[in-house]
């Protein structure tokens, strides 16, 4: 119906799970206003999702990402910016917001949390089997270095859940294997991670 919530948040699902050129033609349009539907208002959080969803299909990237911000430099702004340059499906743009994370320190909780949001944000979910490696590396020295809720923010929301495949469960397995003496609270958050592949892959398995 127009102007109503369902309406709404159709379009707002629509815009963070595109995977065709059609669904490409129909985000530019609803951005740049050649696509109208009756009683939808475009607001500014709609509009970095509906570019974030060019983003992720590669319809869109730095230039379009600067440019939104600089029309929506706040707060808001800079964490849907930081999403969006997360989101680049490209293997260099995923390594890029990992080391922003894992080897700086001077991002701020809701930057932390919107670039763990855009690096998992994937169709090809064989971006991330790079970053796999260095994730589990990086672990305790995170968990050292860091705050706890500054490492367990990181840690969790760079887990590369999407690949949910075989090399994920193994080296989770192995991180878990060869570290009984780490804290327990970082045991834990792989543990948790590591379920939750553990769970995808029986899933995938019953549904083949």
């Amino acid at each position: 119906e127009p102007a109503s919530d369902a309406q709404f948040q159709f379009v707002k699902f629509f815009a963070t799970t595109p995977s065709t050129d059609e669904h490409a033609e129909v985000l530019a349009g609803l951005l740049d206003g050649s696509v109208a539907l009756e009683g939808l208002v475009i607001d500014t959080d709609l509009r970095w999702e509906l570019l974030q969803g060019l983003v992720l299909l590669g319809k869109a990237g730095e230039t379009e990402i600067a440019a939104a911000l600089e029309a929506d430099n706040t707060a808001s702004g800079q964490q849907a910016a930081a999403n969006a340059r997360a989101t680049v499906p490209t293997a260099e743009a995923k390594r890029a917001a990992f080391d922003s994370l894992v080897a700086r320190d001077d991002a701020p909780n809701a930057i932390v949390r919107a670039v763990g949001v855009g690096v998992n944000h994937v169709n090809d979910a064989s971006l991330l089997s790079p970053l796999v490696e260095p994730y589990f590396e990086s672990l305790n020295r995170l968990w050292k270095e860091r705050s706890y809720h500054m490492a367990s923010q990181i840690i969790t929301g760079l887990y590369p859940s999407p690949l949910a495949n075989e090399e994920l469960r193994a080296a989770s397995q192995q991180w878990l294997d060869t570290n009984p003496d780490a804290a327990p609270a970082l045991r834990r958050v792989i543990v948790e991670c590591l379920a939750g592949v553990e769970r995808a892959i029986k899933v995938a398995a019953a549904d083949i």
